[in-house]
């Protein structure tokens, strides 16, 4: 049987499956595994299951022994492997799109909620036991009717928009290029990224991360937003430039943040948290049983396809 080394804690649905069809080395404890760690449990292995937060650097895709073919990703994205030096090394990377888009347009939604309904506050308000409604009691800001702008329109973004219809929100967005009219569904496009600000009075950050889509969200970009924009970001922190996003809640150019992904993860930058208009969760957007027994199957669909059944696997990206 071919080997495999899993990187961090499967799903016991996942163990088990994988454990039938590999000869594998799990990480039942959970454990981070330091570089140090990885070329020694990675010795003799065909592939390895690996996760976002396990970084597979130029310089250990270098070291990684000559038997590991295929490095298969659990998550949609694959910022944390230098696909280029796998490439060069003639390992192929695998990542697990399609799985996860509803559970992620979920989060973007209730991260659009959160932060403009005040929810944060609310919590807290409610935890005093002494709070008194009046009128003006922490009023947020309604989704219903508003221009809701969809930083990248791929598979979760296109599920945000299905979902903002609901509150019969119009919809702008903002790709690498146009959408087919029939996947549009009546939104609209806007090739230059400013143009699609200065059209939200909502943003739901959907796009991949990469170094074009890097601090896109700076001192200049953020001016053209209008005035107490909500802007929730359930894709890459690293989209938002913090130092600005912090001044931008505090002087009221940003009504409210929401945040599912973020910087340096699990740390974030203090100043977030010393702001109520922050509605905050540790990168939940997956975060589904079966959502992540999907996951699970389809990184190692992607290894049994291209070790034991000799065919390309579906969702090469290198």
């Amino acid at each position: 049987m071919k080997k495999i080394l899993v990187t961090r804690r499967l799903l016991s649905e996942n163990s088990e499956r994988i454990s039938n069809i590999f000869d594998v080395r799990l990480n039942n404890d959970d454990k981070l595994l330091s570089p140090k760690e990885i070329l020694k449990y990675a010795k003799d292995c065909n592939g390895i299951l690996t996760f976002p937060d396990t970084i597979l650097s130029k310089d250990l895709i270098l070291k990684l022994p000559e038997s590991v073919k295929i490095i298969s990703n659990y998550a949609v994205g694959f910022g944390n492997i230098d696909v280029d030096t796998a490439a060069n090394k003639g390992i192929i990377v695998t990542n697990t799109p399609d799985v996860l888009t509803d559970a992620t347009a979920d989060i973007s939604i209730l991260l659009l909620l959160g932060a403009s309904r005040r929810a944060y506050e609310g919590r807290k308000a409610a935890e005093t036991e002494n709070w008194k409604w009046s009128a003006d009691y922490l009023i947020g800001k309604q989704m219903t009717g508003k221009k809701l702008g969809i930083l990248g329109m791929g598979r979760i973004g296109r599920a945000v928009a299905k979902r903002a219809r609901g509150f019969d929100m119009e919809i702008h967005y903002h790709n690498r290029k146009r959408l087919n009219p029939d996947l549009e569904n009546g939104a609209i496009y806007h090739e230059e990224v400013n143009s699609l600000f200065q059209n939200s009075e909502f943003l739901s950050i959907n796009c991949p991360g990469s170094k074009d889509t890097e601090n896109l969200i700076n001192e200049e970009s953020i001016k053209n937003f209008p005035d107490g924009v909500v802007i929730a970001n359930a894709a890459r922190g690293e989209v938002i430039e913090d130092e600005t996003m912090i001044k931008a809640m505090k002087n009221g150019k940003v009504f409210a943040l929401g945040l599912d992904v973020y910087r340096g993860e699990p740390t974030i930058n203090k100043k977030y948290l010393e702001l109520n208009n922050l509605f905050l969760l540790p990168h939940l957007g997956s975060a589904t049983s079966s959502t992540r027994i999907a996951m699970g199957n389809r990184a190692i669909d992607n290894l049994d396809s291209f070790l034991n059944k000799k065919i390309a696997p579906k969702d090469r990206v290198n």
